[in-house]
């Protein structure tokens, strides 16, 4: 009987017989490879996961190292910043209150003052107005006295004219009452209309109306017994009797009763002549 090689026997042997005879030869030289290909991969894996992990610990903040950069704030402190802040907006409140007091109130001193300087310059222009109308009278007057005393100087009453002048002449000194028609006391249209009575001639009662009765003259030109009124004619608010010698005879006021005065120092307004 031939001898069988190892070969020839592995040939017929089944095949898991085979494969656990080639696991358990180290000496593979197949098997060697596959093992160190195998040791190489884990190890890779192993050292990876091991780099893995330091990477993790070195970049990955802990969730302690990630809130210890936020500061904390109390309660305390909070309060205190929020009182603060109320107090400066009080402080600026309040300067701006009296920021505002002190403008409206330097608005006021300028009206005031552009008030005062408005009625100064209204009462200085009205005392000039004042001053140019005295002067005016003043040359006026001057002119009148100059012409009367050319031409009423020797002017004397005669006929019914002188008994309106002996009357009136008669009733000097008696007393100056309003309304008053006679015969212990006048005012100044009573007096007239009394006088002019006495020779027929019905004078209206107030010195108004009587500056329309008669015929306008000039007072430049005035006679003897003509009328002389202060006012315009129709509103004349006093009345008196030319005498002559630049002179009137009138119910004068309460203090002065009927006297009779120099023209120059009144001048009248306007003059009529009745008789």
């Amino acid at each position: 009987m031939p001898l069988q090689t190892d070969t020839e026997t592995e040939t017929e042997q089944p095949s898991y017989i085979r494969r656990r005879r080639h696991a358990t030869q180290p000496d593979n030289p197949h098997w060697v490879r596959r093992a160190g290909v195998a040791g190489g991969v884990i190890g890779t894996l192993a050292l990876s996961g091991v780099s893995a992990a330091s990477a993790a610990d070195t970049t990955a903040p802990s969730p302690a190292e990630t809130t210890a950069g936020i500061p904390v704030l109390n309660t305390a402190t909070t309060a205190a910043q929020a009182a603060e802040a109320v107090d400066q907006s009080a402080v600026e409140i309040q300067l701006q209150a009296h920021q505002d007091a002190a403008d409206a109130a330097a608005l006021k001193t300028a009206k005031e003052q552009a008030l005062r300087a408005a009625a100064a310059k209204a009462a200085a222009a009205k005392k000039a107005a004042a001053e140019r109308k005295a002067t005016t009278q003043a040359a006026s007057r001057s002119s009148a006295r100059t012409t009367l005393s050319s031409s009423t100087s020797t002017s004397t009453a005669s006929g019914s004219v002188a008994s309106v002048i002996n009357f009136l002449k008669s009733q000097v000194g008696k007393a100056y009452v309003y309304g008053a028609t006679g015969p212990s006391a006048y005012d100044c249209s009573g007096l007239t209309q009394a006088a002019f009575r006495t020779i027929g001639v019905d004078l209206p009662r107030t010195s108004e109306a009587q500056s329309t009765f008669g015929t306008p003259v000039s007072v430049s030109n005035v006679q003897v017994g003509d009328l002389l009124f202060w006012g315009g004619a129709g509103s004349a608010y006093h009345v008196a009797v030319y005498v002559g010698n630049g002179q009137y005879l009138d119910a004068a006021n309460p203090g002065k009763g009927v006297v009779i005065q120099q023209m120059s120092n009144y001048m009248p307004t306007s003059a009529v002549r009745v008789a």
